[in-house]
């Protein structure tokens, strides 16, 4: 079940992840309270190891929270059945990496349309709609080179383009300009923000970089897993 138009669109109340480190622990996020509405672009800052990707993997639902609980689009990402899990992720959430995580055996094109054909959707239709991501991103000159013959501002558009085949309600982007130099960093964050404008999709992007700020229409600022700051 998705949310309504008008409420949050994420809910974590007193979310918190930690992991086992032989007799003590390691505590990725501790009793983090947050709500997130639709059509937000959220930038979560914080230094290394502050606790941003632990947030972004819960969100993205490719970890569980040890504690608390996590409402994304209505559904119960803690209680959660592997299968549900799956189908979340699918269909709910895109995920952009700093790594861009493209298969090298594969074209950009069959990289982009992999996510959809992988949840059963028709071959000619899914090609259609991930050649106008592809002309849309610029790389329409791309689709039959593969991830080898990239520069990495065009495999990170690849990766934009893959993350948005199933047309998610969510985008999140985990340092998605980490391997950038800075002008194909300035661009990716352009079309993070551009996305967000135009089709109204909540993006969280999780950075160092200052080159989202701009475009912010909230920061949230981590510290040693709990939130020190939260300014629109």
């Amino acid at each position: 079940m998705s949310t309504a138009k008008n409420d949050p669109m994420i809910v974590a109340d007193k979310l918190t992840r930690t992991y086992p480190m032989g007799s003590s622990e390691v505590v990725g996020l501790k009793d983090i309270d947050l709500k997130i509405g639709p059509g937000e672009l959220v930038v979560i800052k914080g230094d290394s190891g502050s606790g941003k990707s632990t947030l972004l993997a819960l969100l993205a639902g490719l970890d569980r929270p040890t504690g608390g609980s996590l409402i994304v689009d209505g559904q119960d990402l803690a209680g959660a059945s592997a299968a549900q899990l799956n189908h979340y992720r699918r269909n709910v959430v895109g995920m952009v990496f700093q790594s861009f995580n493209l298969l090298p055996t594969l074209s950009v094109m069959e990289n982009v349309c992999l996510p959809a054909l992988l949840g059963g959707h028709p071959i000619s239709k899914v090609r259609s709609e991930a050649g106008e991501l592809l002309a849309w991103l610029d790389l329409s000159s791309r689709v039959r080179h593969y991830p080898g013959q990239l520069s990495g501002g065009e495999m990170q558009r690849t990766a934009i383009a893959r993350s948005l085949i199933n047309q998610p309600r969510i985008i999140l982007a985990d340092e998605p300009t980490g391997n950038l130099d800075s002008r194909n960093g300035g661009v990716v964050m352009d079309l993070l923000a551009n996305l967000n404008r135009r089709s109204g999709r909540l993006v969280i992007i999780a950075t160092h970089s200052r080159a989202a700020d701009p475009h912010a229409t909230r920061q949230v600022r981590l510290k040693d897993g709990k939130v020190t700051g939260d300014t629109t």
